[in-house]
């Protein structure tokens, strides 16, 4: 098992997406909201369900 954190400048969160072009390039590695692969309707339900926790917090 391999310990890879997010490579975002900071952040000391789990990297638990990685990334490479190919087999010859070293995965990078990143965690979720960090992660800059992702498709648009990914992005977009993480931040509903960022939008729901926080009005939940407020009520």
């Amino acid at each position: 098992m391999y310990i890879h954190y997010c490579e975002e400048n900071g952040c000391k969160a789990w990297g638990g997406f990685g990334f490479s072009p190919s087999k010859a390039v070293p995965s990078r590695w990143w965690c979720w909201p960090h992660y800059p692969h992702k498709t648009y309707e990914q992005e977009r339900a993480f931040k509903e369900k960022l939008e729901a926790a926080a009005k939940a917090t407020t009520q």
